[in-house]
């Protein structure tokens, strides 16, 4: 080879002599995990129509309240008015919550309820309005009639699919030329957009809602899924709500309160806590107090990966896309993200009008979230 007179370091990379040192990886930054999806899984079977719909049913209620503020003695009370008196038969041992007396039901007529009071021995006490009247079983007569049949009705409850897209181009140079990092351009483009495609999904999943008139979709209104936040209204707790566990910080009292509310309330059996990353270090704190190190330890540990309390064993899963303020408390069993069917993330090739090629990632999914009283969501919490 010639001798340049000139020193490597000033040559650059234009010359000849001297090869383009480039790595064959290209590094991402943005993230696209997508830990929520990871852990419910693929579904178990797709939706066959732009509407998926589900059925769900509820046992008949064994509680209600009280809805009546006129008592002056409690033993010569012995009528007052419930919310609902048609969960209530003739016959029914019924308590108060927080009482230790015991109520027989003589009669009912609507919502009034006619009631022996300090039933099987025990003291009346005072009752008072909105407080809580379990039903603990009925006591039928020997020999007598069938009691009139009662049913609950079962209710269908759907969600709509939302269209996802992405358009490729590549021109025909740019498929011919060598490439550093990668061996064909079109299916690098194709990876790049289907990460995109899956990030969004489990932002949708988790925070979509959908239009409020014409959620079926038009030519000019876009169908959209309803994500998990927006489908949840029974176990919806803020901080400042009355009875909830003070203060703005996530701690093990709020965990555990929302908890048991959808223990009480429901057979769920809550498996995932999904929170941010501020609030996942509030979690790791929750055995900051107890823990301890020996004298050789060279690891300092600080993650709580999974909670387990009276009321089940949860998974802690951290995601981007859950609002910070927020934490969310699932059953996995009752989600499913289902695609429609024949409609899964997959690559269409279009017609190429010039020098390039093209096509379009599509996909259509939605989200079936049962029994949303099987879950839970914790709101406004602090986030500094």
């Amino acid at each position: 080879m010639a001798f340049t007179g000139k020193a490597t370091y000033s040559a650059g990379t234009t010359l000849p002599e001297l090869a383009e040192d480039v790595s064959d990886l290209i590094g991402i930054i943005s993230p696209y995990e997508t830990p929520l999806l990871d852990a419910l899984g693929n579904p178990m079977r797709e939706a066959m129509s732009t509407h998926h719909e589900w059925l769900e049913d509820a046992l008949l209620p064994n509680k209600d309240a009280i809805n009546d503020s006129t008592y002056t003695d409690p033993a010569a009370d012995t009528d007052f008015v419930v919310d609902n008196g048609g969960r209530f038969r003739v016959g029914d041992q019924i308590q108060a919550e927080g009482s230790e007396e015991l109520m027989l039901v003589t009669g009912i007529s609507t919502n009034t309820l006619t009631v022996v009071r300090g039933y099987g021995g025990t003291t009346p006490e005072d009752l008072a309005d909105n407080q809580v009247i379990n039903i603990l079983g009925n006591a039928a007569l020997e020999g007598a009639d069938t009691p009139t049949a009662r049913f609950t009705n079962r209710s269908r409850c759907g969600n709509y699919t939302q269209i996802f897209t992405k358009t490729i181009e590549v021109s025909g140079t740019d498929m011919a030329a060598s490439q550093l990092g990668l061996a064909d351009e079109m299916d690098y483009q194709k990876q790049e957009r289907l990460r995109e495609m899956l990030r969004d999904l489990e932002n949708t999943v988790i925070n979509g809602g959908q239009p409020a008139s014409n959620p079926e979709g038009s030519g000019s209104v876009r169908r959209s899924m309803k994500g998990i936040v927006q489908h949840l209204s029974t176990n919806v707790f803020h901080t400042g709500d009355s009875g909830f566990p003070a203060g703005t910080a996530l701690d093990e009292d709020k965990i555990n309160y929302v908890l048991r509310q959808i223990w009480e309330s429901s057979n769920g059996n809550v498996d995932l806590i999904i929170v941010g990353g501020f609030q996942k270090r509030k979690i790791n704190a929750f055995s900051a107090d107890s823990r301890t190190f020996g004298a050789n330890d060279t690891t300092f540990t600080d993650m709580v990966s999974v909670y387990e309390s009276d009321f089940g064993v949860c998974r802690i899963i951290t995601t981007r896309w859950l609002p910070k303020d927020a934490a969310l408390l699932i059953d996995s069993s009752r989600v499913n993200v289902p695609p429609l069917a024949g409609r899964s993330f997959h690559f269409k090739p279009l017609a190429s009008s010039g020098d390039y090629e093209c096509g379009e990632l599509i996909g259509e999914y939605t989200v079936e979230l049962k029994n949303e009283a099987a879950h839970g969501l914790i709101r406004d919490l602090g986030t500094s």
